[in-house]
């Protein structure tokens, strides 16, 4: 199951923006127009991290990172374009686990993302993703195919679990090498190739020949 992103932004486009890029990256996304118990309803979504704003129309964001740390230890980024250090400073000193200020750069919002979920919400033993007849241990980092099994590096685990997550879509190299930031692997362009390479190699000696395939100028699909 996909992480659940909850998006505390009184402006609509902005948040609209905010929910098309998570959901293109695979996360799902809670929002709330009613500003009375921010804290309460981001308890009772079930939702993994907050993206909160500072400015908001009923009680400011201080308040909300407050009411949330005295609730819940749900991973905190608050997004905001107050720049100022003592704003900073008050949101970490209220719980807030990162400051990003806007407008952002959305590698860098998706990579902090990916670090604090990683942290607070590692892959438990058993947790598996399956399609086309693969199955990836998240906890192990191996894939199966039948009784045959065989070991990823960090980086085919990766790729294969967001390929897995998207079955039948084309999945761009932009969105691979952004998935792999987000797990503090800082790759480029070739070294994907690299990575991809050895994962279809490893899948094809499973006997899962041509379930990677390569778009041209478009990316890859499962």
């Amino acid at each position: 199951m996909p992480h659940t992103i909850f998006l505390v932004e009184d402006d609509p486009a902005l948040r609209g923006e905010l929910r098309t890029l998570l959901e293109r990256y695979g996360y799902a996304c809670a929002a709330t127009d009613d500003y009375e118990d921010v804290s309460g309803q981001v308890c009772r979504s079930g939702a993994h991290l907050v993206l909160l704003d500072l400015n908001l129309p009923r009680y400011d964001g201080y308040h909300v990172c407050r009411a949330l740390r005295e609730r819940s230890q749900i991973p905190i980024i608050v997004v905001t374009s107050r720049a100022t250090q003592l704003d900073e400073l008050m949101s970490m000193n209220l719980g807030a686990d990162d400051f990003l200020t806007k407008p952002y750069n959305t590698d860098i919002l998706l990579a902090r993302m990916g670090r604090l979920l990683k942290r607070a919400y590692p892959a438990a033993p058993g947790a598996e993703l399956s399609a086309k007849g693969l199955t990836l241990d998240l906890g192990r980092g191996t894939v199966r195919l039948g009784e045959r099994e065989d070991e990823l590096t960090r980086n085919e685990a990766r790729i294969l679990q967001l390929m897995l997550q998207n079955p039948e879509r084309i999945v761009s190299r932009e969105e691979l090498m952004r998935a792999l930031w987000q797990s503090d692997a800082f790759v480029d362009d070739n070294t994907l190739t690299v990575n991809v390479t050895r994962l279809r190699k490893k899948l094809e000696r499973l006997g899962a020949q041509g379930v990677l395939t390569a778009r041209r100028g478009q990316g890859y699909q499962l």
